[in-house]
């Protein structure tokens, strides 16, 4: 979980050389909100700068930052600032799942199919992947049980806007 350095210094990178995340939780984007970022840091700048690491072929692979990193795509912007970490690919799933979940909110089932993901790859108990995660088990646990939906009892709670507890509320609702 290292830095560059102590204080590693925000970089300028070129959007060219960024390739997403294989970790990225997120699977369905706001069009909207993308175009009111975009405009945002057309007339702004970008407040934030992006997370990378440095891949072995010389590009960089996004941590956290992918709807800031479309936005600035969309309007053309080709530099972009970004703070470049040493991270192992655990560390890079989790700290991109949690920059979702505490920024613009995720589906409750992509929330679901990351933890799933992260506990796959740390191979711990839900406590510990609980604690790491900074949420209660409890939390964890729930989140994880809107996974016994079916595609279609999914598609109906996103489609009708439904709330992760309303999704859960589903679960209860006898056949």
């Amino acid at each position: 979980m290292k830095r560059k350095s102590a204080h590693a210094p925000v970089e300028l990178l070129s959007t060219a050389e960024i390739v997403p995340s294989p970790y990225q939780a997120r699977q369905t984007f706001d069009e909207a909100a993308l175009r009111e970022l975009a405009m945002s840091i057309l007339h702004n700048g970008l407040l934030q700068p992006i997370s990378v690491r440095k891949t072995q072929d010389g590009r960089y692979q996004l941590i956290a930052g992918e709807r800031r990193l479309r936005a600035c795509r969309m309007v053309g912007v080709e530099t972009i600032p970004a703070v470049v970490y040493e991270f192992t690919d655990d560390r890079t799933a989790a700290l991109g799942l949690l920059e979702n979940m505490q920024r613009r909110a995720l589906d409750p089932f992509e929330q679901a199919e990351g933890l799933r993901e992260l506990l796959a790859m740390w191979r711990c108990p839900k406590d510990i992947a609980a604690k790491r995660l900074g949420i209660s088990v409890q939390t964890l646990r729930a989140k994880l049980r809107l996974l016994l939906l079916t595609d279609e009892e999914r598609e109906l709670c996103q489609s009708a806007g439904l709330t992760e507890g309303h999704a859960r509320a589903v679960l209860r609702i006898a056949d």
